[in-house]
C-alpha cells in the first residue's frame, strides 16, 4: 500500500480550504483539520519555513530537562514564547518538556530503555517512549495550566540496517506544531544512530545503522485560521 506524502496532505488543506470545510475550535475561530492523518513526514515542514534559530533553542531546552518555559531563551535573555505562556501554569511550568518526558529519571528513562532494548534484540516492536499518560486528565489544567500532552508515543524499530520512527501525535498543528515536532523526532532519530554506531565502535558487537523514515500518526492534524494565507 502507497504511504501518503506530506505533498497528499498539503493537497488536501488546499482543498479544504477551497470548499470552506472548516471546524470552529474551543476559542471560537475557524479550523481546518484532518482526522486520522498518517503519511511519510520527508520534508521539514507542510506550509511555511522552520525557524531553526527557535527549533534549535526549543531542543537545547528539551535536552535541558527544564520544566519551566522561561528557560527557554534563557541564554538569549528572549521572553517565552507566547504558544508556551498560554499553556503554562503562573509560574511557567508545563508538562510538555519532552526531554524530560523520555530522558529523565521521573519517566524511566525511556530513550535509554528503548536504545537498550533494541541492542538486546534488534527486531524488538517494544522499543517505545510513551510522553502521554493517564493522570494527565488531573495534570493538563493544573494550577492554571492548559497542557495536554500532543504527543501520545514514538516507536524506534530497526529494519535491513535501518533506523524507523512511528511518532504518534494526538493533535499537531500543521503550520508550528508539525515543524518543531518533526525536527524533534529527527534530532532523536540521529542521536539513536550515533550512540548506536559509537557502541558499535567500542564494543563491535552490532553492525552500523543509518537513518531511515520517520512516520506521522495524527489524531487531528489541523490548520487554525489565523495560518489560512499560508495554505497554498
Amino acid at each position: 500500500m502507497r504511504a501518503n506524502s506530506v505533498n497528499d496532505i498539503r493537497e488536501f488543506f488546499i482543498g479544504e480550504l477551497k470548499d470552506e470545510a472548516f471546524t470552529i475550535d474551543k476559542t471560537g475561530q475557524k479550523t481546518i483539520e484532518l482526522i486520522g492523518a498518517n503519511f511519510l513526514a520527508t520534508e521539514p515542514a507542510i506550509f511555511g519555513t522552520p525557524n531553526q534559530e527557535y527549533i534549535d533553542a526549543e531542543i537545547a531546552w528539551y535536552e535541558s530537562m527544564s520544566t519551566n518555559i522561561y528557560d527557554i531563551h534563557k541564554e538569549s535573555g528572549a521572553d517565552a514564547p507566547a504558544a508556551w505562556k498560554y499553556t503554562a501554569n503562573t509560574h511557567g511550568e508545563i508538562n510538555s518538556n519532552y526531554g524530560h518526558l523520555v530522558y529523565s529519571d521521573k519517566y524511566f528513562h525511556q530513550f535509554q530503555n528503548a536504545f537498550d532494548e533494541l541492542m538486546i534484540n534488534p527486531d524488538s516492536r517494544r522499543a517505545q517512549m510513551i510522553y502521554n499518560r493517564p493522570s494527565i486528565w488531573a495534570e493538563y489544567n493544573e494550577n492554571g495550566k492548559s497542557d495536554f500532552i500532543c504527543t501520545n508515543a514514538q516507536t524506534f524499530y530497526i529494519r535491513d540496517g535501518l533506523l524507523h520512527m512511528v511518532s504518534q501525535m494526538r493533535s499537531n498543528d500543521v503550520v508550528y506544531g508539525y515543524k518543531n515536532d518533526y525536527a524533534w523526532a529527527q534530532y532523536l532519530m540521529d542521536k539513536f544512530v550515533k550512540d548506536w554506531n559509537d557502541c558499535s565502535d567500542t564494543f563491535g558487537t552490532h553492525d552500523y545503522i543509518e537513518k531511515g523514515m520517520l512516520t506521522w500518526q495524527v489524531m487531528n492534524l489541523h490548520v487554525y485560521e489565523r495560518h489560512f494565507d499560508l495554505v497554498k
